[in-house]
């Protein structure tokens, strides 16, 4: 145990002036059973210390094959080991100098051990969250009606909100959303997506209904949706399909809803495009417009991220390409985008990497670094940076 003599002079021999010093000294000395990988240190920006101050909880989230990734309430970080040339030290109790100086009793040779030490922490980067896992896990059993339900295994795949907490990449916020995107519905405690063709036979009921009714696509009344449509299909199921197609709004206490005619459209021509390899683009666009409500009408700028047009093919054709399906990993889904087609223009890839940018992060950046560019015919297009096999 150093004395306050032996301090001092250990700061002569140092050349140190204690007037330019605090006052207090930490004398260290390693606990017997101080060790390194028993502690892990973790660098939290701000916003995530005040979320454990305030007694909400951070959780790591990942299968064995996956990268971890830690996740609040609200977002997804990545996690990385950085390493340190300066070893870090636990230590019990240790006053900062700023305690120190308010504690004035403290003004003395402070002898303290070492309980851990460390030479990395983890560091957090935000990311984005790693969703494409919950549409594949609810594909697993997706819902085709009631008749369809009872016929089925009691075992087959089913998520509640804490399967997916568990096995999905992301927030609890961030998974919720995604849930809204794909058009998943809660039946029974589990969260379940409509398989396609039962999906659109339940919006075919509704706009069949809205053309009998001569109602406007702007103003369709639940109740009677539910009351005219109840006998052929579950009441949950019609109101499902009408807040996945449309905004739900109150006037004069009764409930109605505005349908999104581009939704629709899109839905429509998903039906036409997902048996075809490939279609002649006129007539795709003729029989699409059939297809759709009569008062609707149809644009291409709809198929964007659902359908990719080959405007050198002679006819023009169209394909079912949806983003959806692609990689989530960036490199992947540049080339899988290559394989498809070698070279694109930026108007044609946008909608299959735009999700890919980080925050505050464009399209343009994206491609400066995982494409090359060049002129074709006076427009700029964009090819692989490496070969493709």
């Amino acid at each position: 145990m150093r004395s306050r003599e032996e301090v001092e002079a250990t700061l002569h021999i140092a050349k140190l002036k204690p007037a330019e010093l605090l006052p207090p000294v930490h004398c260290l000395s390693f606990s017997p059973r101080a060790s390194a990988g028993e502690c892990c240190l973790l660098q939290l920006e701000p916003g995530l210390c005040a979320e454990l101050e305030a007694g909400r909880s951070l959780v790591i989230r990942g299968d064995k094959d996956e990268q971890a990734v830690l996740c609040s309430k609200d977002k997804t970080y990545d996690m990385k080991i950085a390493d340190t040339s300066n070893m870090l030290l636990f230590i019990p109790g240790c006053k900062t100098p700023e305690q120190l100086l308010v504690d004035q009793a403290s003004c003395n040779v402070i002898h303290t051990q070492i309980a851990g030490f460390s030479n990395n922490y983890w560091e957090l980067r935000k990311c984005r969250p790693k969703l494409k896992k919950l549409k594949k896990l609810l594909m697993e059993n997706p819902y085709e009606g009631p008749d369809s339900e009872r016929e089925k295994a009691l075992t087959d795949s089913k998520y509640t909100m804490e399967d997916l907490l568990d096995r999905i990449q992301a927030s609890e916020e961030e998974i919720l959303h995604q849930l809204q995107v794909i058009n998943a519905c809660k039946i029974e405690g589990y969260w379940r997506v409509l398989e396609f063709d039962y999906e659109m036979k339940l919006l075919n009921h509704v706009t069949q209904l809205i053309d009998s009714e001569s109602w406007s696509f702007s103003k369709v009344p639940l109740s009677i949706c539910l009351q005219e449509l109840g006998s052929l299909e579950p009441k949950e199921m019609i109101q499902h399909i009408l807040l996945s197609y449309g905004k739900k709004y109150t006037d004069e206490d009764e409930v109605y809803f505005e349908m999104n005619a581009d939704k629709i459209c899109t839905a429509t021509a998903q039906m036409l495009l997902q048996n075809a390899v490939k279609f002649n683009l006129s007539e795709f666009q003729e029989v699409w417009q059939q297809s759709v409500p009569e008062g609707l009408t149809t644009r291409l700028d709809q198929l964007k991220g659902l359908a990719l047009l080959d405007r050198n093919s002679r006819p023009e054709t169209i394909f079912l390409l949806k983003v959806e399906d692609l990689p989530e990993d960036n490199q992947e889904r540049f080339n899988r985008l290559f394989t498809v087609r070698e070279k694109w223009t930026e108007a044609d890839i946008t909608p299959y990497i735009q999700d890919l940018c980080a925050e505050k992060q464009t399209v343009g950046a994206l491609l400066t670094k995982y494409a090359r560019s060049s002129m074709q015919n006076g427009i700029k297009v964009y090819n692989s940076r490496r070969p493709i096999s």
